[in-house]
């Protein structure tokens, strides 16, 4: 069979419909090597309209970044102030954050649907604060606009939604394109003594990062691979969500204790972020660092509870559509785990480990829930300073339900995260889910970061469902989707690459590309077309 040449698209942002195709001549059967006629190929990934999109986002000097809450690029920087300037209108702080970003999806081939298709979005940021003697203040306004969605990227189950596109186009009412603007944050953090800090209001909060450890490699490993494992805004999201609630945090010395009780706002893959939904959510946690004269270390132990009131919304599992429907319970769960972070700095270079382990218990519903996830990983960066690599390997698992008949619900709930931390090409999550995965980080430049994975996924139980999503976003919808195992458990293997360049103080740009080559769970279900792709570009630019 003849290897399949490249193909471009320009699209316009009526729904993605092609305007223009051009074949590049070039063929790449190495990197997709699929059973189609050339034909087919044009009608696939929409690359040039990532490419034109890009060269217009880096050519614009008002895109601005989203919160510099993220997690920090892996391995960490050096050490160096790099936070911007702070600007005044009178008395009060004021900060613009833009994030623009256009996506090219090539999702699983679908029998009828759109898999291929570009869609673009951006999340501006306005925020005024005030720091006084005895508390700080903050109001901050986000517009999201969201363009291009596919008309046509939603099939009938069990294919479904076909990317993010689809997911948008199906949260936004069915429309391609959308904006909205609401209050994002606004809270007020008091001062108090003895090392406490109350806040009150609506704001952005991320499990594991009450403490960023001094050491630099051990604050990367914390920040990127324990964190917003639970609970998050799901930042890669076009509109992410925030929490209407209450945070304390009290330190002493080396300790830290957080408590945390709020509500998930809406919004996520819809543009209305405004309102909250009927969804309780705490966190406890308790802190400890420790360091010596050439290694340092973390070690945090927390639990989770939520309670999801809407007993109206269908919920995800593995049971029958009738047995679901019939459900009318609430989902009350318990989540209680610990997790241990170490960086040891020897003369053959820093070498580290991690372990993240959590259980569950609780109801499901009429079910009882009963879950186990552990993750396990170890990483090394050579003494050099060509590249400044560094390398990991590590194991993640989420339990599967095994039995759909039984009183038990056996599937780990990742209760409200954001997933593309741990799955940069967003096709799967935690649930029911094993991965065997790789890294490797290189730093060619002092501005540049080379970020590469490679996973070998697979379900944890063949019994139960392929999950997807990072927890709820509206009132009327569960919030995670799943599609049938069909007996299987192998479900792919993936690999991806991205860059990150920081081109002046404020503006910065991320390029990443993922390929997923599906296994026996995905050719079930898309047997037209096994393999998926997704690149995009997004720039950052704070004020």
């Amino acid at each position: 069979m003849p290897p399949r040449p490249i193909g471009f698209e320009f699209l316009f942002l009526d729904g993605a419909r092609p305007l223009k195709r051009t074949l590049l001549s070039r063929s790449v059967a190495a990197i997709w090597p699929r059973k189609h006629d050339q034909s087919l190929f044009p009608k696939r990934l929409g690359l040039h309209l990532c490419l034109g999109w890009a060269l217009l986002l880096l050519s614009c000097g008002n895109l601005f970044a989203q919160q510099t809450q993220q997690p920090a690029p892996h391995p960490a920087p050096k050490e160096q102030s790099t936070a911007p300037k702070k600007h005044k209108i009178g008395p009060v702080d004021i900060t613009i954050n833009w994030r623009a970003r256009v996506e090219g999806w090539d999702w699983f081939g679908a029998s009828a649907g759109n898999s291929n298709y570009a869609l673009g979005h951006s999340l501006l940021r306005i925020g005024l604060g005030q720091q006084l003697p005895l508390f700080n203040w903050q109001l901050e306004v986000a517009q999201a606009t969201i363009l291009g969605l596919p008309k046509t990227a939603v099939d009938p189950a069990p294919q479904g939604q076909l990317g993010l596109g689809g997911t948008y186009y199906a949260a936004n009412g069915n429309t391609s394109n959308n904006a909205n603007a609401f209050v994002k944050q606004l809270f007020v953090q008091f001062k108090a003594p003895d090392e406490g800090s109350p806040k009150l209001g609506r704001f952005e909060f991320f499990d594991g990062t009450e403490v960023k450890p001094k050491d630099p490699a051990l604050a990367t490993l914390v920040m990127s691979r324990l964190a917003h494992r639970l609970i998050s805004n799901f930042g890669f999201s076009a509109v992410q969500r925030t929490f209407d609630g209450a945070e304390l945090s009290w330190n002493a010395g080396e300790n830290n204790l957080t408590f945390f009780a709020a509500r998930p706002t809406r919004g996520v893959f819809q543009v209305d972020g405004e309102g909250e939904l009927d969804i309780d959510v705490y966190y406890g946690a308790y802190n400890r660092s420790f360091t010596t004269s050439h290694s340092a270390g973390q070690l945090r132990i927390f639990s989770v509870g939520y309670v999801d009131h809407r007993t109206t919304v269908l919920k995800t599992d593995n049971r029958t559509s009738a047995a679901r429907a019939a459900d009318h319970g609430k989902i009350e769960i318990a989540t209680v785990g610990a997790d241990y972070a170490h960086v040891f700095h020897t003369t053959a270079g820093a070498f580290d480990f991690l372990g993240w382990g959590a259980i569950q218990t609780g109801s499901w519903g009429t079910l009882t829930q009963s879950a186990t996830a552990f993750v396990g990983e170890l990483g090394w960066q050579p003494p050099t300073h060509v590249l400044k690599p560094w390398v990991s390997a590590g194991y993640s698992y989420g339990s599967g339900d095994g039995n759909p008949n039984d009183s038990t619900h056996g599937t780990f709930f990742q209760v409200l995260t954001t997933p593309r931390l741990y799955a940069r090409f967003p096709f799967y999550n935690m649930m029911n889910n094993e991965d065997f995965y790789g890294t490797l980080d290189l730093h060619p430049d002092s501005k540049l970061t080379l970020r590469s994975e490679l996973h070998a996924l697979r379900l944890a139980s063949a019994s139960d469902l392929w999950y997807l999503g990072g927890g709820a976003f509206q009132r009327s919808t569960f919030g995670f989707t799943g599609r049938p195992s069909n007996g299987n458990r192998s479900l792919a293997n993936a690999w991806d690459i991205s860059a990150d360049y920081q081109f002046t103080h404020s503006f910065s740009a991320t390029l990443y590309y993922g390929h997923a080559w599906g296994k026996g769970v995905v050719r079930a279900i898309y047997p037209q077309d096994p393999d998926g792709q997704l690149i995009y570009l997004e720039t950052n630019f704070h004020f």
